[in-house]
Order: C-alpha cells, then structure tokens, then sequence
C-alpha cells in the first residue's frame, strides 16, 4: 500500500474551469488523453492564467468531481474570488482527508500516479476508512530538483 497520511482539514474553495470526461469510467487511457488535451488547452489559450491570478497561492489543482452524473475534470486554484471564464466553484467539505505525497517530470504524470495510488491500492485496502464520493484533487505545489511535487487529497470517512 503507498504511503499516506489522513489530516483533518477546513473546509476550502476552489474555483475551476471544467471538462466533461466523455470516455468511459474504465477507460483509463481516454479519460488520460481527454485530461491531456484539456490541459494542454487552458495553458495555451490562457485561462489557467487567469485563474492563477486569482489565486491565494502557487496551487494548481487538477479536480475530479461526478455532477449530475457527468465525469466532471477542472483546472483549479484556491480562492474565493470568482472570473467570467469560471464554469464552478466547488466546495470542498471540512473533514478528514487522505493524503498522498508524490513527484513526477510532469503535472500529468504527478496526476496519474497519485490516482493510481490513491484508487488502485489505498482506498482498496483501507480498513478503517472510505470514500464516499464528493470532489477529489491532485495539488500541484511546486518543482524540485526538476521534478514537480504535491499531494492528492480525497475527502473520506472513518469505517
């Protein structure tokens, strides 16, 4: 099982410009290349930016979220303003988190492991506690020696 930790944590904000995931929920490549090429875009036509010049600190966070019953992906930062680009604000609940450190070459990459972690072999096995559902995030934080590092965060509840 990966290394993990579970936090207690306020309720915070994140203000998201979003995809809907069209691929199947079992198709990890084609929901990896939707995510790509989503992210590829709000970098060049400069919404991330935007968002980034909102934002309370450095984060950027990669947010996956079912609504209405759509497989919803947003390129987030925390804050509480708001910009006309914005497509949600979502509200992440104060309450216990599962923690998962890690670093990648690359955001996408960073992303995909910590998912993988987080859903292929944490949640799995956990005993004494579950999600649920509700947003998750991937938090990008910063770069070290030319890798990238953050966290997951996955709201959860004591079994």
């Amino acid at each position: 099982m990966g290394k993990y930790t579970l936090e207690e944590k306020e309720s915070f904000t994140v203000l998201g410009i979003g995809t809907d995931l069209k691929s199947h929920y079992t198709d990890s490549a084609g929901i990896n290349k939707e995510k790509l090429d989503f992210w590829q875009a709000v970098k060049e036509d400069g919404r991330l930016d935007a968002l980034k010049s909102v934002a309370k600190n450095d984060y950027i966070l990669a947010v996956n979220e079912a609504v209405n019953h759509k497989m919803m992906h947003y390129a987030g930062v925390l804050t509480d303003e708001t910009l006309p680009d914005a497509t949600r604000v979502i509200q992440f609940p104060k309450g216990e988190y599962l923690v998962i450190q890690g670093e990648a070459e690359t955001a996408d990459a960073l992303s995909n492991t910590l998912t993988g972690i987080a859903f292929g072999q944490i949640l799995p096995e956990a005993k004494d506690f579950a999600y649920v559902g509700g947003p998750n995030a991937t938090v990008e934080m910063g770069k070290r020696n030319g890798s990238i590092y953050g966290e997951m965060w996955i709201p959860v509840v004591k079994k």
